[in-house]
């Protein structure tokens, strides 16, 4: 497990709704791609690992494209606790959360795990 820099510097909206803008960048991740096993970033350009940067007070929103009804989630690793729930597969459904502390947090998929990954860096 990987441990986490800024514990606690984050608040989540969801499961379904935006989330506010804390003043900083807002960064993207697209869950599924129609379906498909993967979280990608549009900010980044990058995939599995998705990788997001943003600064302190940014908020970073998972869109779900799951046509295919494929179940996904997004869930923090180590010690900062953010979560979707309940896992979600409906296209279009969204989950944001608020970056308050400059750290480094890693998630992934409750289904998939380690073949669905990603990170956000808060600056």
């Amino acid at each position: 497990m990987i441990a986490l820099a800024g514990c606690g510097g984050y608040t989540a909206s969801g499961p379904y709704g935006g989330g506010g803008g804390g003043g900083g960048p807002v960064g993207s991740v697209t869950v599924g791609n129609n379906g498909g096993i993967v979280f990608s970033s549009a900010h980044n350009s990058t995939a599995n690992p998705a990788v997001d940067t943003v600064a302190v007070g940014g908020t970073v929103t998972w869109t779900w494209t799951n046509n295919l009804g494929v179940s996904h989630s997004v869930q923090s690793q180590g010690s900062t606790a953010f979560a979707s729930s309940p896992i979600m597969s409906g296209n279009g459904q969204t989950y944001a959360v608020t970056f308050t502390a400059p750290g480094t947090y890693q998630y992934d998929c409750a289904v998939h795990g380690t073949a669905m990954t990603g990170t956000v860096v808060v600056r």
